[in-house]
């Protein structure tokens, strides 16, 4: 059996972060439905990256929408995982440094009415920020998944879309609660 402070652990853990979701931006994440929807229904790509978890956070993504938000619909989302291919990755970190690691790849494939999802925890991320900067320079929208307590990321977004928490397990958490949305709204045809 659990010993109390194990407990009080979970009690506080799942307390923390109850008390985190209500302070997402509704309006920000809905802003973010609708612009995946117009790209979609463009038929522009989607691209997402990021670094430890938050790539895993955009590897499930593009899963999501790939299948779950495509799969029997008349319109079919694009979206590629700049995280996905861990030779290329490891190409361009071991040639050309690993803050080139998205960018490189994003030359080859983005075009401007593109959308770019970034999601870095700390919001300074060099990788995450240069496919940034450079989505921006070419007219994609960019939309960033970061802490609201600091980093670069919310400022160089078009969309910041902010967990006001510095705690990285429960940013996780919220990025994974704002990207099921993001899909959800698709599955369940609220969008």
């Amino acid at each position: 059996m659990a010993d109390e402070k194990t407990v009080s652990f979970v009690k506080g853990y799942l307390a923390d972060l109850a008390s985190l979701l209500p302070q997402l931006d509704e309006a920000r994440i809905a802003e973010a439905i609708h612009q995946l929807r117009q790209a979609r229904d463009r038929g522009n790509t989607v691209f997402i990256c990021g670094n430890g978890g938050s790539a895993s956070i955009a590897s499930q993504m593009v899963v999501d929408i790939v299948k779950c938000a495509s799969l029997g619909k008349p319109t079919r989302f694009k979206m590629i995982g700049l995280t996905d291919s861990i030779s290329t990755i490891t190409a361009y970190a071991n040639d050309e440094g690993y803050e080139t690691v998205f960018v490189e790849p994003l030359k080859n494939f983005a075009q401007a009415g593109d959308v770019l999802i970034g999601i870095s925890g700390s919001g300074n991320s060099e990788n995450v920020l240069r496919a940034v900067d450079y989505a921006n320079e070419i007219g994609c929208l960019t939309i960033g998944l970061t802490t609201g307590e600091g980093g670069q990321l919310r400022e160089r977004v078009d969309l910041p879309l902010l967990v006001p928490a510095k705690h990285m397990g429960r940013l996780e958490d919220c990025f994974f609660v704002m990207t099921h949305i993001l899909c959800y709204a698709f599955v369940e045809d609220a969008a």
